[in-house]
């Protein structure tokens, strides 16, 4: 069946049973109920209260919960309280983090316009929009907002703006012809689509899809289907929690056992294993990993980026390839005169000279055939027309007194048919018409040519040069005008047929320049090991040529448009992906599937765009990047992160950035772990060898949540190295638990934990109770100094500490704080501690120091060997 593009006007009504008169009252009724309102529907969201309930989801959680209700039962309320405060607290905050929710259909209800002017039995009405069915006949003049699609009938020099859907801001011209084969949305001029915005003229519009049958309708639907990943670190966490359960539960079974064995009672023996769980769970790990990705998040936005969601940021650690769009991301989204071709020479605006006649004509043209104006430094109007105006700036003229001292006598406007604009004005004290337009409209209608030595009539082997040039400037992503002029009679008034015999003056070449930043931005990225790709809704031969001066698109790479992405299958696309390095004229569908097709190959995907169209990729990428200047709000809502530059090279900054908060995320994770695999160690010595329990549930909790937390934070603080970005992107199906993860963590483990039982032995000589505080304590302080071991892979000579006082900051409080309880007698029963003597306190002191200075002491070493 055909598309409506694909119809005549006779087709398209006869499609849709309908007539130019529009709709009756009755038919209208009866279509509405069969297809429904003019709205976009939604998916059911989860409550508020059922996204709660899911944080206990947890096995690690359960585990903890376990733990509370023994500690309770066995009258340990302190315990109790602390672990379930623990438990809710992280609940919270996973909860705030699923209230920022996705609003995207929220924003594309937006912008569907209020009310709109239809034919109803032949008679004008205005409506509410969502009242709006197929086969209605919909009036649209200047500054409506078209809301539904349809197929022109009558075309009044139609101009709408479709950037929220095709990412590109120049104004399209509208045509009522019929188009034949296949055509990209951004090519179909005898529609208009939803959401789109009319900038100029009006036209008769058959309404031919309303609310999910839209276009905008479809990237909601697409929306809707597209279902939210999990970060790598997400995965990787979820799979060190369940394997971390697994080894708890099992050790905390063995030891259960054990202890029975050993004649002890039921409840002790259980307590004993719980206090061996709660050693084992890092309670504090959801909130660091959230504090350190929020810390990240603070950095981003002094470097003009937006995380809106945390797990966002490390997930930008292990990005491989950035989807970008191409205008006003790469490029400046400003519309500059590149090159003037005059007299047979190459010239940019600031060597044109005012003193050479043929150029004061040229620029004379530039301004005078030109709507557009400034404004307080802004431009108004067409941008490819108000560059014209910056070019005779850049000159040194001032378009205001020329326009002054020569006011318009007559004009005939651009047309997209006639590709021409002319306007009449008096020169030299006679009337002189003025005219712009398509290169080879223009010469078409040319008989003469200008030279700085006069007028001569122009030769086949003159415009052979010309076309050739102009071909030179599109092949290099140009866009050209052409400038002509003639004389006039003055008593005629200006009629299209008067365009005709001009003299050739010159071409301007215009581009939408790349920024300064991005061309080093992008050598960043490969230096990084990231592929850039470029996605734009623009042309083929622009977008490369743009691509190729930047450093994207390199020789043996592709090019392609999204209709010849459409005609390859899957298996095709996931063998030539590697080189296609320029997307061209897609569709929000083709943008989804490159995203898939990078990801089935393993890679971690950002996304960047500013429309409606990119949204459904937005969010379907792994790292969604919205623009904030130029950005529509259904990109921003469908988006992890907003760039308020709109600048590429901001989204490097953040790669770095994410790279250093995922590797400050497994420092601090292996400082707790470490320190935790210390305690399990010491817990099962002491129930191997029969001894009493070294740690009550609240020393642990004591640890595990104020003295371990403050340096976890603080390790999430550390500053990137310099060469962060020369290394490639990590795996993300690498777990956290790899080999040198696992061996660091052994050998942490077990220094602490023959420090902390040496302690321990010391103080059994005087009491279990005085055993357990020393061990304790010993544990506490050997973990603080731990804290500067795990900040990097160096020494604190290779990272001096002076590169973060966070980390000396939380040793000091923390070192307080242990102070506190051991040195405060009111605060003994709550810890579980007991008075020491001097000799009692400087063997902790020792004890605990000898493993960092041990550790430091090998990193030194293999400092200096490598």
């Amino acid at each position: 069946m055909k598309e409506f593009y694909q119809m005549t006007k006779e087709e398209a009504l006869s499609a849709l049973q309908a007539s130019e008169n529009g709709l009756s009252d009755a038919k209208a009724q009866k279509a509405l109920e069969t297809h429904g309102e003019n709205a976009l529907t939604e998916q059911k969201k989860k409550s508020l209260l059922q996204v709660f309930l899911s944080q206990f989801a947890d096995l690690l959680v359960i585990i903890l919960i376990i733990a509370a209700i023994v500690s309770m039962i066995s009258g340990n309320v302190e315990s109790t309280i602390v672990i379930i405060a623990v438990i809710v607290l992280n609940a919270i905050l996973g909860t705030v983090q699923y209230a920022k929710a996705e609003k995207s259909l929220d924003s594309l209800k937006a912008l569907s316009s209020p009310k709109a002017k239809v034919l109803r039995d032949g008679q004008r009405h205005e409506i509410d929009s969502r009242y709006i069915v197929p086969g209605d006949i919909l009036l649209l003049e200047a500054g409506d907002m078209v809301c539904a699609d349809g197929r022109i009938l009558y075309n009044y020099s139609l101009q709408v703006n479709e950037s929220s859907l095709t990412g590109e801001s120049t104004n399209v011209d509208k045509k009522e012809v019929c188009l034949e084969g296949e055509m990209p949305l951004g090519d179909r001029i005898n529609m208009v689509y939803s959401g789109s915005l009319v900038t100029y003229g009006r036209a008769t519009v058959l309404v031919t899809g309303t609310g999910m049958n839209t276009e905008i309708g479809k990237i909601a639907t697409l929306m809707n289907q597209t279902k939210d990943k999990k970060t790598p670190l997400q995965v990787s966490l979820d799979q060190f929690s369940k394997k971390l359960a697994i080894i708890i539960l099992v050790i905390c079974a063995v030891v259960l056992l054990l202890s029975l064995y050993r004649d002890m009672s039921f409840i002790d023996a259980l307590m004993f294993a719980v206090a061996l769980a709660v050693a084992a769970i890092p309670e504090a790990l959801s909130s660091i990993v959230t504090i350190v990705q929020a810390i990240g998040t603070q950095k981003m936005v002094r470097e003009h980026a937006v995380v809106k969601e945390l797990k966002a940021v490390e997930s930008l650690g292990c990005v491989s390839v950035i989807c970008s769009d191409k205008t006003g991301t790469l490029t400046q989204n400003k519309m500059t005169v590149q090159q003037i071709y005059i007299d047979g020479k190459l010239f940019t605006p600031f060597t044109l000279d005012l003193r050479n006649q043929l150029h004061r004509y040229l620029l004379y043209d530039a301004i005078l055939s030109n709507d557009s104006s400034f404004s307080e430094g802004q431009g108004i109007g067409d941008p490819t027309e108000y560059c014209l105006l910056e070019m005779a700036q850049n000159a040194g003229v001032d378009f205001s007194v020329i326009r002054e001292l020569m006011p318009r006598r007559a004009e005939i406007p651009f047309d997209s048919d006639r590709k021409l604009m002319s306007t009449k004005y008096n020169m030299r004290g006679k009337p002189v018409i003025l005219t712009k337009g398509a290169v080879d409209v223009l010469l078409s209608r040319t008989d003469r040519i200008a030279f700085s030595d006069g007028v001569r009539p122009i030769t086949e082997e003159d415009k052979k040069t010309i076309l050739a040039q102009n071909n030179s400037f599109s092949e290099n992503g140009l866009r050209v005008l052409a400038f002509g002029y003639k004389d006039n009679d003055e008593t005629e008034p200006l009629t299209l047929d008067d365009e005709q015999d001009f003299i050739f003056l010159g071409l301007v070449s215009i581009i939408d320049p790349p920024r300064e930043e991005s061309k080093a931005a992008v050598a960043d990225a490969t230096r990084a090991g990231i592929k850039t790709v470029m996605i734009t809704g623009d042309h083929k031969v622009t977008a490369a040529a743009i691509a190729r001066q930047i450093g994207i698109f390199k020789d043996g790479d592709m090019a392609i448009t999204g209709t010849e992405l459409d005609a390859m299958s899957d298996e095709e696309l996931d063998e030539k992906i590697e080189s296609i390095s320029v997307y061209a004229r897609v569709s929000p569908e083709n943008k989804i599937r490159i995203v898939d097709a990078w990801q089935r190959k393993g890679r971690i995907v950002s996304m960047t765009g500013d429309g409606v169209n990119d949204a459904p990729a937005l969010k379907k990428a792994d790292i969604g990047v919205a623009m904030g200047i130029t950005g529509t709000e259904v990109s921003k809502d469908a988006a992890s992160m907003i760039l308020q530059d709109d600048n590429f090279a901001t989204i490097i900054k953040a790669v770095a950035n994410g790279r250093n908060v995922y590797r400050n995320i497994k420092n601090a994770i292996q400082f707790l772990l470490s320190g935790n695999t210390a305690a399990i160690l010491s817990v099962l010595y002491t129930s191997i060898a029969g001894l009493a329990v070294p740690f009550a549930p609240v020393h642990l909790l004591f640890i595990n949540l104020l003295t371990d937390s403050l340096p976890a934070i603080a390790i999430g603080m550390e500053p990137a190295d310099r060469d962060i970005l020369s290394e490639k992107p990590r795996n993300p199906k690498e777990g956290i638990l790899n080999r040198a993860f696992m061996t660091n963590l052994g050998i942490f483990g077990v220094l602490i934990a023959v420090c902390t039982m040496i302690s321990y032995h010391f103080g059994l000589a005087t009491d279990a109770a005085t055993a357990s505080t020393m061990a304790f304590a010993t544990l506490t302080i050997a973990r603080l100094f731990h804290g500067f071991n795990c900040r990097s892979k160096h020494s604190v000579f290779g990272n001096p500490i002076s590169k973060n006082w966070w980390c000396l900051g939380a040793f000091a409080l923390g070192l307080l704080l242990i102070n506190m309880v051991l040195f405060i007698p009111g605060l003994h029963s709550l810890f579980s501690v007991t008075d020491l003597t001097g000799m009692q306190i400087g063997c902790i002191y020792l004890m605990a120091f000898i493993p960092t200075l041990i550790i430091q002491i090998g990193k030194i070493i293999r400092e200096h060997i490598k």
